[in-house]
């Protein structure tokens, strides 16, 4: 009953109330971003939600669009902006995410929205953290987040989807709470985001 009808309903309602209450972070934030990312606050991208339907994802740009003489863009490390560094580190480029769940296309709580590139790479056990929606945050991220290798992140992922309940569910709340105040696990060691996935070797 929670997974079909009340988890839905609690998604929805503290979101639009955490909309509300953050309006003000929400408006500063994107006046920033207006004009340090030229007049491009959010970044939207395609990602796969719940049976693997397809939708538009939305956080704040933490990344400049600069490129090589190819054209091709810059790493991530070196399109990172200062202050986009800092609302990535604070986790507040999670926020417009709200927005999302408001929608119905994710749920506070579940498996992070992955790249729509990745679908043709996971094998059939990966393949079941789309059977719940994606969440803002989940198990694999207050179990290690971008430190923990990509085999661990779908192991934590799947055995959300097959223990999900109210429980779990708060228990990360208050977890995610807790690594954001102390910023734990925000980036790899190694770079600025989680290198890619790149299958089953």
């Amino acid at each position: 009953m929670y997974k079909s009808f009340f988890k839905r309903i609690i998604d929805f309602t503290l979101s639009l109330t955490g909309v509300i209450i953050i309006s003000p972070i929400f408006v500063i934030i994107t006046v920033i971003l207006f004009f340090t990312n030229n007049g491009k606050p959010f970044f939207f991208q395609s990602r796969p939600t719940c049976n693997e339907r397809i939708f538009r994802v939305m956080k704040f740009k933490t990344m400049n669009d600069k490129r090589d003489r190819n054209g091709t863009l810059l790493p991530d490390a070196k399109r990172m902006t200062k202050i986009g560094k800092f609302i990535r580190s604070t986790s507040l480029d999670e926020i417009p995410q709200l927005l999302n769940v408001i929608k119905g296309d994710m749920s506070l709580i579940g498996p992070r929205p992955l790249l729509m590139e990745y679908l043709p790479l996971y094998n059939a056990e990966q393949k079941r953290r789309h059977e719940v929606r994606p969440g803002v945050t989940g198990w694999a991220q207050v179990n290690g987040r971008n430190t923990i290798s990509w085999k661990k992140k779908f192991e934590h992922d799947v055995w959300y989807v097959d223990n999900l309940s109210f429980g779990l569910d708060l228990k990360i709340l208050f977890l995610t709470i807790k690594k954001v105040l102390i910023r734990e696990g925000v980036n790899a060691e190694t770079d600025i985001t989680m290198e890619k996935f790149t299958g089953n070797n």
